[in-house]
């Protein structure tokens, strides 16, 4: 167990979440460049696995409305009274069908690490029923970005959302790790059945994820993974661990504006 996780059952859960977002975005440097992920203009934006919400908060100043779908209990209740009014909180698991599911937690964690999953690992040993549901079943409407960290469930959480995705064309922030699930199907079904194209961010410039391996990138740089949260914050090394892919509607580039079509008579 990490420092940053020892710690956390003695410190207050609001002292926490400013923590986290206020250094989060050195151990995610995306966040950071907010502005290449997220379109201007942006209407409705979804966070899936809003966890202490540090992509949350920077969402609601970008965006009109933000929906944070977050499954445990006591940090859904914190993000509906920490966030900014244009923000709403559903406590629930986002998968590929609504109803119950069993949410998986690591030994005397109540996911403050922000490892919870509905997808069972070596690390997880205790679990708690909590209501889930489909991005599709929510009735959302002009949905312009979607980040999803949800350690291992990913890919339900796309099956989930075929209908959004293909009317809206969001752009979508998704980590994904190897270590956790294959990458290929999640890959294949943005690029091949949605016609999108992923970016990765190694280090200043954006990569075309096709001309970047990032199964290989994830093993060379492995043993960052185990450092935890507060001493890769504290001690930045290079190159990074990239765990996150960016995948655009074909034709975007990050930071692009997007192109609409207004109909024939703009033609």
């Amino acid at each position: 167990m990490t420092l940053a996780a020892r710690l956390a059952p003695y410190v207050p859960d609001r002292l926490i979440a400013s923590l986290a977002r206020l250094v989060y975005p050195r151990f995610e440097p995306e966040l950071a460049r907010l502005a290449d992920l997220c379109p201007p203009g942006c209407a409705t934006a979804v966070d899936v696995g809003g966890w202490y919400g540090p992509w949350s908060r920077r969402l609601a100043s970008r965006a009109r409305r933000v929906v944070t779908v977050e499954p445990v209990p006591h940090l859904a209740r914190l993000l509906d009274a920490s966030t900014p009014g244009n923000v709403r909180v559903i406590q629930a698991a986002a998968t590929d069908r609504p109803g119950t599911a069993r949410l998986w937690l690591p030994h005397g964690d109540n996911g403050e690490r922000g490892v919870s999953s509905l997808i069972r690992r070596d690390i997880h040993a205790t679990a708690v029923d909590v209501p889930c549901l489909t991005l599709d079943g929510l009735g959302l409407r002009d949905v312009h970005f979607v980040k999803i960290d949800v350690d291992g469930n990913e890919l339900p959480v796309l099956r989930g959302a075929r209908e959004l995705i293909t009317r809206d064309h969001p752009a979508i922030f998704i980590e994904l790790e190897s270590r956790i699930q294959p990458i290929a199907p999640i890959v294949d079904l943005l690029t091949r059945h949605h016609g999108y194209r992923g970016w990765v961010l190694p280090h200043d410039t954006w990569l075309p994820l096709a001309a970047f391996d990032l199964e290989a990138h994830q093993r060379a740089t492995s043993y960052v993974v185990s450092q935890g949260l507060l001493r890769r914050v504290l001690t930045p090394r290079r190159p990074r661990y990239v765990n996150s892919v960016l995948f655009l509607p074909e034709g975007r580039r990050p930071g692009a504006p997007v192109v609409r079509d207004d109909g024939a008579h703009a033609r």
